[in-house]
């Protein structure tokens, strides 16, 4: 299946000179995120993970998908005073300032097998701080999974560690 045809690309969002890719387009054909779910769920069902892990936002609707099709657990990884319980946070750098992620301290127990999942890799900060709260937990991360990777922005660099991406779509910084 060719994701890239089905990827929308908008231009000057969320600011001027962005190209925005929009996956509400791959996740609307129900083709399309029926395949991807289940391309991502066969290749992490022999580590028989625990727990799914997504990040805000548009983690969460891949994440719930995979956990579904895997029978475990999803856990959002959240912005700042969105979780209601006892968090533990994760700050990181952005290319102008900082940002910061948060996680249920008790969401994920010491041990338990965790997949990590987003919609897409760009510069690799939100995953590498969601990996760095999953191991303070005493996790074990058995895998990381991306629908898209833009190539080129130096998110595979940052992440240090293998993952898969189902489409690679080359973009300039």
């Amino acid at each position: 299946m060719d994701l890239k045809s089905i990827i929308r690309t908008v231009p000057n969002f969320p600011k001027e000179g962005i190209l925005f890719y929009d996956l509400t387009s791959l996740w609307k054909d129900k083709e399309a995120l029926s395949y991807t779910t289940k391309l991502i769920a066969d290749k992490y069902k022999i580590f028989k993970p625990d727990i799914i892990v997504g990040m805000e936002a548009r983690g969460f609707i891949v994440g719930s998908a995979i956990a579904y099709e895997l029978n475990a657990g999803f856990v959002p990884v959240r912005k700042p005073n969105k979780l209601p319980s006892k968090t533990i946070s994760e700050t990181y750098a952005l290319e102008y300032g900082t940002d910061t992620l948060c996680i249920h301290e008790e969401d994920i127990k010491k041990d338990q097998k965790v997949l990590i999942v987003d919609d897409l890799l760009a510069t690799g900060g939100t995953v590498n701080a969601t990996c760095k709260l999953v191991e303070r937990l005493g996790a074990e991360i058995v895998g990381i999974a991306f629908l898209v990777e833009l190539v080129g922005l130096g998110g595979r660099d940052k992440i240090g560690r293998d993952f898969y991406s189902i489409a690679q779509i080359e973009v300039d910084e």
